[in-house]
């Protein structure tokens, strides 16, 4: 039979590990809590604590409660979420990533001290990302977005230039956007920090090196996942035998054939559970067992 293999390095970073924490220390007290969007992008987990009494809100009705309790996860949000609850008197439960509050904290400072006639700030990272929107309204929404090459016309460049990045984006693509905004910007007037959240960033070199090393990966993720992404992306480069999968119920058993070593991965915001629950599942199918769709019941 196959060796099956989790990835000891994969599954949910400190930020999100806190964030459900926090959640479910709440929950365990009162059984009823808020949530400002997806605690984490896996729809799995998501649905495991909304059995709990999780409730997922998004800004609009956020503005519809008072008197309440709301978790803000590990994203972040910007200044507006944190005065809306006070105005309508809710207690904020706050997980923000600690890597995450740094990086909105020099993200103000550096727009406080650089007047937005002379200076830009730029941040590299995808638009709409809930961790990318509390950055922006560090700024009062001046900050400009960019996620590739053909984003970088949005800059101005006769301004001094100021370049962050969202913590989970790659350390490659940092360096690539810092070396095109060097080229077009010969003046000197542009300063890059790398605010890359190296917990994730180190996660690279080990799953390529995991993903080398067996026959067919199965890669766990929920499809919101931008971090599962560029993870998943970088464990194709190296083995063309991998899967992305959100659950058990996207596993072919042809991918199996064959195939002597399968290694299981995930993002950020995969949880070990499921992780673990797609390593049996996968074990039941190589031993000829007849498999459920679905588990009776998500483990706590």
């Amino acid at each position: 039979m196959a060796r099956i293999e989790i990835d000891e390095h994969s599954g949910f970073c400190f930020g999100v590990v806190t964030a459900i924490r926090k959640a479910e220390e709440e929950l365990d007290r009162t059984g009823h809590l808020y949530c400002l969007g997806d605690i984490v992008h896996n729809s799995n987990e998501v649905e495991r604590l909304k059995a709990k009494g999780l409730i997922t809100i998004d800004h609009e009705q956020l503005k519809q409660l008072h008197n309440v309790k709301v978790l803000l996860r590990a994203h972040g949000e910007p200044p507006e979420t944190y005065r809306i609850a006070a105005e309508n008197h809710i207690e904020i439960i706050d997980a923000t990533c600690p890597v995450v509050l740094q990086l909105q904290r020099k993200i103000k400072t550096a727009y406080d001290s650089n007047p937005p006639g002379e200076a830009q700030i730029v941040i590299y990272g995808k638009t709409g990302h809930a961790e990318v929107n509390g950055l922006v309204g560090q700024t009062h929404g001046q900050a400009v977005v960019i996620e590739n090459d053909h984003d970088l016309g949005k800059i101005d460049l006769d301004k001094k230039l100021l370049l962050y990045s969202q913590t989970t984006k790659s350390v490659e693509g940092f360096r690539h956007i810092v070396d095109e905004i060097k080229h077009l910007k010969p003046d000197g007037r542009f300063e890059s920090f790398d605010t890359i959240c190296r917990q994730v960033a180190n996660r690279i070199p080990n799953i390529r090196e995991f993903a080398r090393r067996h026959d067919l990966v199965l890669f766990v993720c929920g499809k919101k996942s931008s971090n599962g992404r560029v993870l998943f992306g970088e464990c194709q480069q190296v083995n063309p035998q991998s899967h992305l999968v959100s659950d058990i119920s996207e596993i072919d058993p042809a991918w199996l054939e064959g195939k002597e070593s399968i290694g299981i991965c995930g993002a950020t915001s995969t949880p070990r559970w499921l992780m673990t629950e797609v390593q049996d599942y996968v074990a039941r199918l190589l031993e000829g067992e007849t498999p459920v769709s679905s588990p009776e019941k998500q483990p706590e």
